[in-house]
């Protein structure tokens, strides 16, 4: 008997009919012997309503009060799911973040986790219940509620299974699993059965809409095996089937993760890059640039300093698209004059595509290959961007789907790979 956690998206949760459908999936594991958690997100379009209306009244909420409207969404699906889980004989109990408690840190509308009391859920479980338990949410040292910001229901699943050391946490979504690259831009993407946490991190990290970052760091911290898979198949496929379709991701050291050289192909377009022109070229100054954006808790990704010229340099760094502007206020404001620049240059019109794959660290010539293939297409780089397993450039963004077409062919993605068990969706 097995102690699963189940995590529901909002498009599962998106009407009462699906609802139902997902108590019927929740009741065929419960009826098999297996221990189930469920961790719910709140139904499709509910999140962007709640705060929609906070922002009519003022477009600028203040966070706490913004947390405690989001929160209400997944507090809805719980006792819906709970009320059509007893409405076919099976014991269930919902929770909110709160009342369990998943304990956070303050930093409204983008909580982190600090811990988790499993002793209540334990208990249900003993007493052979089917748990619920609100996603996205929890409780900072106040007794505020606090939101984990958005794609927190994966997070909030992977933390609970990790707390309770489950077998594992299936992510069921409107897709089927991990892919190459994503099907809509390359419909030759393969979907594939395994993936190791080290390359689906990387994936989260540049984009890709499958798994939040959030999850998949929880997910490998505390080697919580974690599967995506379809919500959208019949929800009285048997277990034995379910159980195994959708795509596992899982430790590198498995025995039979045999390994590709080049995993898939990431792109995001919500970024957006910043040129600061003339920089003074001395000690200090990216703390000078990069130090008041990391005040105003704006992320950066991407760097690139020019060599210097005459005493002076050009410095580019990426932000998420829809921060752009407040960071360009915030260089224009505390930076442009205090270090003495030339303009600050902001481009909403860029895209960033990456090649993933652990064979990376055993093999030659892929960087060469990445960029002589965009060369062949006539695509520019802007920026480049390498880790162990990855390599990421910034191109204009008109060519995105060009250049995800051409380098899932030049790696040989499009081909069948018999026994390869590795490769990731992507979407941005």
């Amino acid at each position: 008997m097995a102690l699963i956690v189940q995590k529901y998206g909002g498009t599962s949760m998106g009407s009462t009919e699906r609802i139902g459908n997902v108590a019927r999936r929740v009741a065929k594991w419960h009826a098999a012997g297996h221990r189930v958690v469920v961790v719910p997100s709140a139904m499709a379009g509910e999140t962007n309503r709640l705060l929609g209306l906070a922002r009519e009244i003022n477009p600028h909420p203040d966070p706490r009060e913004l947390d405690m409207i989001a929160a209400t969404g997944e507090q809805v699906s719980v006792g819906l799911l709970a009320i059509a889980l007893k409405t076919i004989g099976v014991d269930a109990i919902s929770y909110a973040g709160w009342q369990v408690a998943v304990n956070t840190d303050r930093a409204y509308t983008k909580a982190r986790i600090v811990s988790i009391d499993d002793s209540k859920v334990r208990a249900d479980l003993d007493a052979g219940r089917v748990v619920i338990v609100t996603g996205f949410q929890g409780v900072d040292d106040f007794g505020h509620v606090t939101t984990l910001g958005r794609g927190g229901s994966d997070t909030s699943a992977v933390a609970m299974a990790a707390a309770l050391g489950a077998d594992e946490c299936l992510i069921f979504t409107d897709v089927d699993g991990v892919y190459t690259t994503d099907p809509r831009v390359v419909p030759a993407a393969r979907r594939l059965e395994k993936v190791t946490f080290e390359e689906m991190l990387e994936m989260a990290s540049l984009g890709s809409k499958v798994l939040q970052i959030r999850a998949v760091e929880f997910a490998g911290k505390y080697k919580v095996k974690t599967r995506v898979l379809s919500s959208l198949t019949p929800p009285d496929l048997p277990v034995e089937i379910e159980a195994n379709s959708g795509t596992l991701i899982t430790f590198e050291e498995d025995q039979d993760m045999e390994q590709a050289v080049i995993s898939g192909i990431a792109f995001n377009r919500d970024e957006a890059k910043i040129t600061v022109t003339q920089v003074p070229d001395r000690p200090g100054i990216a703390y000078q640039i990069l130090g008041p954006i990391a005040e105003a808790n704006i992320d950066v990704d991407m760097i690139i300093q020019n060599q210097s010229v005459d005493g002076t340099t050009d410095f580019s760094f990426t932000v998420p698209h829809q921060e752009l502007q407040h960071a360009l206020g915030v260089m224009n404001n505390k930076v442009k004059e205090a270090i003495g620049a030339g303009e600050i240059i902001g481009d909403p019109n860029i895209a960033k595509v990456s090649v993933v794959g652990i064979g990376m660290r055993s093999h030659v010539g892929l960087a060469s290959l990445m960029f002589r293939t965009l060369w062949e297409e006539g695509i520019n780089i802007q920026m480049i961007s390498t880790s162990e397993i990855k390599i990421s450039v910034v191109i204009e963004d008109k060519y995105m789907e060009l250049a995800v077409r051409a380098l899932h062919k030049a790696f040989g993605l499009d081909q069948p790979a018999e026994g390869v068990a590795t490769g990731l969706a992507v979407g941005g």
